[in-house]
């Protein structure tokens, strides 16, 4: 053994701890970046140099290197953005881009996403980000992970399928009319008088063009019982059913039916409708009875577009269980009180304009459009790894596969183990600047250390050249 050894052991010292301040350096400067994850280090001797001593051979250590390098991947805090796109993982998990250029993916825990002008969820770097679509109905995937995309910034309108109207009909009222369709005649305005009944109600329907249109219910007591006929109209003008010609006084006139209460209790007992099928005046009308439908209600035809016909549930708060018709909490009632509407309601809607998105904790991209719709679009898919610390840094804050790190299993946020999503917030860097500064003084210090055994080394080869003057 030489002195020359000892000088790089030393050396490789200062390497040793040059490369530990460049790992401690870049842990510092990236303090503030979005999801950044520390690194973290190990030294580890070299191989150890046989010598011979008086007791044998021994070993000598020939200095250190760098053991490990890995990355801490334990969570980092949350800063609230109140930016919708902004999306933050609590807990397991990587954000699925694809490169805009190609189909190869990458994976990042920085959720600094916006929608570019094409509608695109991208990172800051123009990556785009993954997920499921959703079907707006059910709210269920649809194929597999692919780019979120808005491609449609309007709401198509849906038609109207059931009405709810849930009255109090005056039990001490009297009969106005001795045949309430009767009294309807689509050439007057309005097409029934005042006088033919004792109440009426009105509710908003929408076409499959989304146009609303009035459907107006009037009921009159059958004189002497505590049986009430009604009928179900619309505006004479916007009838368009095929049977109906122009000037035709049953236009507007849909249906008729019967409410039949229990004079003890006031509480619905029985139901019936009937959907006019022939028009003209009042004796030559026909008419057919309705079908229960599967959920136990009667429904009634309209047209409003031509060759569109409709079909409405009416739900007055009874439906058939199959033996008879059960009243719901909220129904229709007779008691002896002024009539009135107690609730009403009707499905369907306009068209809508997208007016901004939202992202819940499950990774549902939830559209909101100006008709008062939500609606379902996509999912955002995470992915994790069986060895976070062997996937491949690329910068950027992004993250590529490798061998080591094993295939993505991507699944949604809050299953298989995987992190929720928390919106409106972004991760912030998980580097501990107190203890980046404490590492930093003991590498300091070992480096200076380090330094003294080469001039020590040094001053010892003098010495020995100094023996031959």
């Amino acid at each position: 053994m030489s002195l020359t050894s000892s000088l790089y052991s030393g050396i490789s010292g200062l390497s040793t701890l040059g490369n530990s301040m460049q790992i401690i350096g870049d842990n510092i400067a990236n303090v503030n970046t979005v999801a950044f994850k520390g690194s973290n280090y190990t030294f580890q001797d070299l191989l150890s140099q046989s010598v011979a001593t008086q007791s044998g051979t021994s070993q000598v250590g020939r200095g250190t290197a760098l053991g490990n390098i890995s990355a801490n991947f334990q969570q980092g805090s949350f800063e609230s953005t109140g930016n919708t796109t902004d999306l933050a993982i609590g807990g397991k998990g990587f954000f699925v881009l694809r490169e805009d250029t190609s189909n190869s993916q990458f994976y990042t825990r920085a959720g600094n996403f916006s929608f570019n002008n094409d509608g695109y969820l991208t990172s800051p770097e123009g990556y785009v980000v993954q997920g499921w679509a959703l079907d707006e109905d059910t709210g269920e995937d649809m194929g597999s992970i692919a780019d979120i995309m808005l491609t449609s910034f309007t709401s198509p309108p849906r038609q109207t399928d059931e009405i709810t109207v849930i009255t109090n009909l005056d039990a001490d009222t009297i009969s106005n009319t001795l045949t309430l369709e009767d009294a309807w005649d689509a050439a007057n305005a309005p097409p029934m008088a005042a006088t033919s009944y004792e109440y009426q109600s009105t509710v908003k329907a929408y076409d499959s063009l989304g146009s609303t249109h009035d459907i107006t219910i009037y009921y009159d007591i059958i004189d002497g019982s505590s049986n009430w006929e009604y009928v179900v109209t619309c505006n004479p003008t916007e009838d368009r059913r095929a049977f109906i010609p122009a000037g035709d006084p049953s236009a507007g006139l849909l249906a008729r039916g019967q409410i039949d209460f229990s004079a003890s209790s006031g509480n619905i007992t029985n139901l019936t409708l009937e959907n006019l099928t022939a028009g003209g005046a009042a004796a030559a009308r026909g008419w057919t009875a309705a079908a229960l439908n599967p959920d136990g209600y009667y429904e009634f035809a309209a047209d409003f577009l031509g060759g569109v016909p409709l079909s409405v549930d009416l739900n007055i708060g009874s439906r058939h269980d199959g033996t008879g018709f059960a009243n719901s909490s909220l129904t229709t009632t007779q008691y002896a009180r002024a009539s009135s509407t107690t609730f009403q309601s009707s499905t369907g809607y306009g068209a809508g304009d997208l007016q901004g998105v939202s992202v819940g904790t499950d990774g549902v991209v939830t559209g909101s459009y100006s008709n008062g719709q939500l609606i379902p679009l996509y999912r955002v898919a995470l992915a994790s790894f069986q060895n976070e610390q062997g996937l491949f840094k690329l910068g950027g804050n992004l993250y590529q596969e490798t061998n080591e790190s094993g295939d993505p299993v991507t699944n949604h946020p809050g299953t298989n183990g995987l992190g929720s999503i928390t919106p409106n917030s972004l991760e912030q860097s998980n580097v501990d600047i107190a203890n980046e500064f404490v590492k930093m003084i003991t590498t300091q210090r070992g480096y200076q250390a380090n330094s003294k055994i080469i001039t020590t080394v040094d001053d010892m080869l003098a010495e020995t050249i100094q023996m031959k003057r």
